[in-house]
């Protein structure tokens, strides 16, 4: 979800909070934020282990962390895509490794309804890239590998779908990456002759 369906706007958030949370672009995050997506770590104690981190005192780190959440919006260009999907009759499902506060944000949203499931990682206590996630999403909803499209922004997550047959497709910059998808996954429109 994060970086491919939602994301804070850098031109709407401050620098300060792009700074605050720049280890979540690390291709490593760190145990405490695997913890907090996995839903072994709390909400208070993400804030103690933020706070540590950060050498900042608790309501900092509790204000960038609201902030954080408060700031998620869909990516125009995703949100587009999708209804175009569900139009051509796909079937989508969220795999995502997010937190108890931002599933529970995320799931208010108009295009998160455009799913037709879901494997949250705080609920499964299973996170990307760990083989059990996957094989989670394959099983509840009866998916084929073949038959199955996983888009990820990080690499070893689309590695680890990728040794279950899954057909991967990495996401970067959103208006380029939709529209390698669009191209991909929907027939060009015929045009009379």
């Amino acid at each position: 979800m994060g970086g491919v369906v939602f994301h804070r706007d850098p031109e709407k958030v401050s620098s300060e909070l792009i700074e605050f949370f720049s280890f979540i672009a690390a291709s490593k995050m760190p145990r405490f934020w695997v913890e907090y997506d996995r839903g072994t770590l709390t909400y208070d104690e993400v804030l103690d282990e933020l706070s540590r981190e950060k050498n900042c005192s608790r309501d900092v780190a509790e204000r960038y962390l609201r902030e954080a959440l408060d700031r998620q919006e869909v990516i125009p260009q995703t949100a587009a895509l999708i209804r175009e999907l569900k139009r051509a009759g796909y079937r989508l499902y969220v795999l995502s490794n997010m937190s108890r506060e931002f599933i529970d944000f995320l799931r208010k949203t108009e295009i998160y309804r455009a799913f037709d499931g879901e494997v949250v990682s705080c609920e499964e206590r299973v996170v990307k890239p760990e083989d059990r996630i996957y094989e989670i999403l394959l099983q509840r909803y009866g998916l084929k590998p073949e038959e199955t499209l996983f888009i990820d922004d990080r690499r070893g997550n689309l590695e680890a779908a990728a040794r279950f047959g899954i057909a991967t497709f990495h996401f970067g910059e959103p208006a380029q990456s939709c529209e390698r998808l669009r191209r991909l996954l929907l027939p060009a429109p015929q045009t009379e002759s």
